[in-house]
């Protein structure tokens, strides 16, 4: 699975996992040149507190277009250590 945004592959992994229909990623398949560490949160009340990145690409951002969960509840442990995107990425199988 790859996950392109402005032409750019930000994430490439054979080992995703589908929650709520979004692939999560391993954090490790980031393109580490693209992300900007984000103040923005949300919560969902069985995953937890979701924290965020800006997607920088070719002079352009795309905020809070990352997401992950440091510190998943229990019955979403299984998504720690990776990652997810929304917000124009398109993911390519």
């Amino acid at each position: 699975m790859k996950a392109i945004w402005n032409g750019k592959v930000i994430a490439e992994s054979h080992d995703t996992i589908v929650i709520e229909g979004n692939h999560y990623f391993p954090a490790d398949s980031m393109k580490s040149e693209y992300y900007k560490k984000s103040q923005h949160t949300s919560v969902c009340p069985w995953k937890g507190t979701a924290s965020y990145y800006h997607l920088e690409v070719e002079g352009k951002t795309n905020e809070n277009a990352v997401w992950y969960y440091p510190e998943p509840k229990q019955g979403a442990i299984d998504i720690k250590g990776r990652i997810a995107f929304w917000k124009g990425v398109e993911l390519v199988a």
